[in-house]
């Protein structure tokens, strides 16, 4: 398909800058010129080398089928490079409108980074030899100066020329025809029929050119060439070019394409033969267009005339695709109603896609049509189309992908931003309001990972943890679960340039919320509770039975609580407020204490954390708030050596122990019982009862035992069965020796010798015996609720004595 191919890749600008400009670095101009001396160089080793040279970068001179091609890239020539054609005559620069009279086109490939010159084989200043000789110039321009560098090369054509071949540039029409002109009279070279261009025998030529919609006058060639037409006759074939939209040319539909025609007719007199040669240009003028991810171009069957279909050939970027490989690379070719039509898919190789920003993030593809197209006519002489069509997509929206892929038990965000094209890049993300530049910096504790794919997208995964400050939570009462929110807002940048894009998500992680357990740990002297908080364990309140955990409560009932931002820890000491007890022996008894958790809005109990511990002690006292005492002593304290106790009672001898062992005694009886005395003072009320040990007829020796409760906290005190208080009572065991003791009988107060005939293991139950009597004694005035009469003194005893 191409002829010999020669690539000459030169470093980048950046590149030679940092190389040429280690030494000296004085001035902007020695850098422009130390630039151009190391293009110069190596274009000057391509130049001597004969044979492809290879440097990594930036030149390409290559000859194709009908022409030849210049690539260089944009970094090394600048925004705005430009050509001049270069012939025997002088140098020629290559503008707009000069490249479509003289078969060049030059377009700017941003999209690639380069620069691309087509010259046709018979542009105006090709030397026309064994071969086709192009030299051009390139000119760059750097802070000002220009730099020249010659680009020169030879082709021949590497396929064999058809009787008509027509060239549909981007820019031009180009038709050739095989001459076959009659030989003049002395004369064995045809070839000068048609001399060269300015040559004295073009004026004996004409032209007319054929409109079906008006009639045109002739005009000889120099008129011609004014007018921005091109006649010449090079290698045996006589080559008429245009540029599109000329007075002359007209426009129509072939089955339903647009088509652009210039019918042009050369013809001389010479003696009495007339010579004339027909030359018809006709293009497709579709622009193409877009259809279910297909660009779709179409041409007529039959622009010129064919004894049956036409054959195509067609591919991207000058490269002609094998029929074969149509379909594996996803192409289409339909003929329908004499039409041709090509279908390229979107994401077709060879394309060139660009983003960009328009009421949201858009894209479009660019494809570089090469087409060739053969017809055959009744004469069994081909006719070769050769069509270069740049077909751009409508503006298509480019949606980004985002997946939230959070798994809350990892306990992290990890938020996917697919689908991110090529040329689009990531410099910024927003936290909930909080903006991170990209790439991160190693002092947070997010990442941002990204992933390049293999169809030229890339991606980005976001990982942020779930209790994280920066992440907003609140509690969802209809979810039954506390959300943690994260709103995102990256930032893209369209590259080349700095057009933003900004695109939006946010995310809520639901994380099922449990009332809080606390860590317990039994010790000697209490039990300790602990409680490492979570982040929605303010939704809760803590109560001890019905009272609110405050640091004003645990001082008042003797706890040691420790509150921060992370912990609490609360230490509930034995016999303390909230305890309660059970399987109290003289081996000890099990304690156990509650923390409930409630709903802060509602109170509802929720959860509890109860523990149940072994507390072991030779001797306590209980005082319980339902107005039990409950006692376990050691009496040896109180024995003389040697001597052990025979019977064991309270103030009331059938009061016996629930338990004995040796000298350890366990009691358990009302406060109102057996024979219990009750202290009044201004804020207590004392509950008091002695143990008596018989160890002989002439001796009782004993301790007593004393509940104290807060007056204030009492609900009943002198009630005949009933006793309650808000809390425990403070006990107290203090021993005594009496050498008599005394018993309660209904009518009076009697002494009597130590009892032995009852069962040590006879105890009274909770309802017995009722209130005999109180005895009052003297007592110093107490202003309130006890002051009575004008003096505002009151004559009160202070033991109350229970049977």
């Amino acid at each position: 398909m191409s002829g010999e191919k020669q690539v000459v890749h030169l470093v980048s600008r950046s590149s030679l800058l940092a190389v040429m400009l280690a030494s000296d670095t004085n001035t902007s101009t020695a850098m422009a010129f130390k630039l151009m001396f190391s293009l110069a160089l190596l274009l000057s080793l391509w130049a001597t080398a004969g044979c492809d040279f290879f440097v990594e970068g930036v030149l390409q001179l290559e000859c194709r089928d009908r022409y030849f091609m210049i690539a260089v890239d944009l970094a090394a020539t600048g925004d705005v490079p430009r050509f001049e054609a270069v012939d025997g005559t002088g140098t020629y620069a290559i503008t707009e409108d000069y490249a479509a009279q003289c078969g060049y086109s030059i377009s700017i490939l941003s999209l690639l980074g380069l620069v691309e010159l087509r010259a046709s084989y018979f542009s105006c200043h090709t030397e026309k030899g064994a071969g086709f000789s192009f030299r051009f110039n390139l000119i760059t321009t750097y802070e000002g100066v220009d730099a020249y560098y010659a680009l020169n090369k030879t082709c021949s054509s590497p396929l064999p020329w058809s009787p008509r071949e027509v060239t549909c540039e981007v820019n031009y029409m180009e038709v050739s025809v095989r001459s076959e002109l009659p030989c003049q009279s002395g004369s064995s070279d045809d070839s000068s029929t048609l001399g060269p261009l300015y040559s004295p025998s073009t004026e004996v030529w004409q032209v007319t050119f054929q409109n079906p919609y008006q009639q045109l006058p002739p005009m000889n060639l120099s008129q011609a060439r004014q007018e921005g037409y091109i006649f010449d006759h090079v290698h045996d074939r006589i080559v008429f070019r245009t540029p599109y939209g000329q007075p002359e040319s007209y426009h129509t539909e072939v089955t339903g394409v647009p088509v652009e025609v210039v019918h042009a007719t050369v013809f001389s007199r010479q003696s009495w033969v007339v010579v004339m040669v027909d030359l018809i240009a006709a293009c497709s003028m579709d622009e193409g267009s877009y259809d279910s991810g297909y660009m779709i171009w179409g041409t007529p069957e039959a622009l010129y005339p064919s004894l049956g279909t036409t054959q195509i050939s067609f591919g991207l970027n000058g490269n002609l695709v094998e029929q074969a490989a149509v379909v594996q690379k996803g192409f289409i070719m339909e003929r329908y109603n004499s039409t041709v039509q090509i279908g390229i898919p979107y994401d077709a190789e060879g394309g060139y896609r660009k983003s960009f920003v328009s009421d949201g993030l858009s894209e479009f593809y660019i494809f570089n049509l090469y087409l060739k197209q053969t017809s055959v006519d009744e004469r069994h002489e081909e006719t070769v189309l050769w069509f270069h069509r740049t077909l751009v997509t409508p503006l298509l929206t480019s949606p980004l992908f985002t997946e939230d892929q959070t798994d809350v038990d990892d306990g992290t965000f990890s938020i996917h931003l697919g689908k991110v094209p090529r040329d689009v890049e990531l410099t910024s993300v927003q936290l909930n309001g909080q903006e991170f530049a990209v790439p991160f910096s190693d002092s947070i504790a997010y990442t941002l990972t990204e992933v390049r794919h293999s169809n030229k997208s890339h991606s980005y995964t976001l990982k942020v943890p779930l209790h994280d400050p920066i992440v907003i939570q609140e509690f969802s009462k209809e979810n039954a679960a506390m959300l943690h929110k994260l709103d995102m807002n990256y930032t893209l940048i369209v590259k080349p340039g700095d057009e933003p894009y900004y695109h939006t998500f946010s995310v809520t992680a639901r994380m099922a919320v449990s009332p809080p357990s606390f860590d317990v740990v039994c010790t000697e002297s209490g039990i300790d509770f602990k409680l490492a908080y979570r982040s929605f364990d303010y939704l809760w309140d803590f109560t001890i039975g019905s009272d609110r955990l405050t640091p004003v409560l645990a001082a008042n009932h003797g706890y040691t609580m420790s509150n921060d931002s992370q912990s609490l820890l609360l230490s509930v000491p034995l016999f303390t407020h909230g305890y309660k007890y059970k399987d109290i022996g003289l081996n000890g008894f099990l304690g156990t204490f509650s923390i409930l958790v409630r709903d802060r809005e509602t109170a509802d109990i929720l959860t509890s954390t109860t523990k149940t511990c072994l507390f072991n002690a030779t001797e306590f006292i209980m005082c319980s708030t339902n107005g039990w005492m409950t006692v376990v002593v050691d009496l040896s304290v109180v024995l003389p050596s040697g001597e052990m106790p025979t019977r064991f009672h309270l103030l009331n001898n059938l009061c016996v122990p629930k338990a004995v062992d040796g000298t350890r005694v366990l009691f358990s009886f009302p406060l109102h019982s057996c024979g219990s005395t009750v202290k009044l003072a201004k804020e207590n009320v004392t509950y008091q009862n002695k143990i008596y040990l018989d160890t002989s007829e002439t001796a009782v020796e004993g301790m007593t035992v004393q509940c104290t409760y807060p007056l204030v906290g009492l609900h009943r005190l002198f009630s005949i069965h009933k006793f309650e208080s808000d809390k425990e009572g403070v006990g107290s065991i203090i021993p005594f020796v009496e050498t008599t003791k005394a018993t309660m009988t209904p009518a009076k107060m009697t002494t009597i010798a130590p009892q032995r005939t009852r069962s040590p293991s006879l105890h009274l139950p909770p309802s017995y015996p009722t209130a005999r009597y109180i005895k009052v004694y003297r007592v110093h005035n107490k202003p309130g609720q006890f002051s009575k009469g004008p003096k505002g003194k009151l004559q009160v005893k202070t033991l109350l004595r229970y049977a």
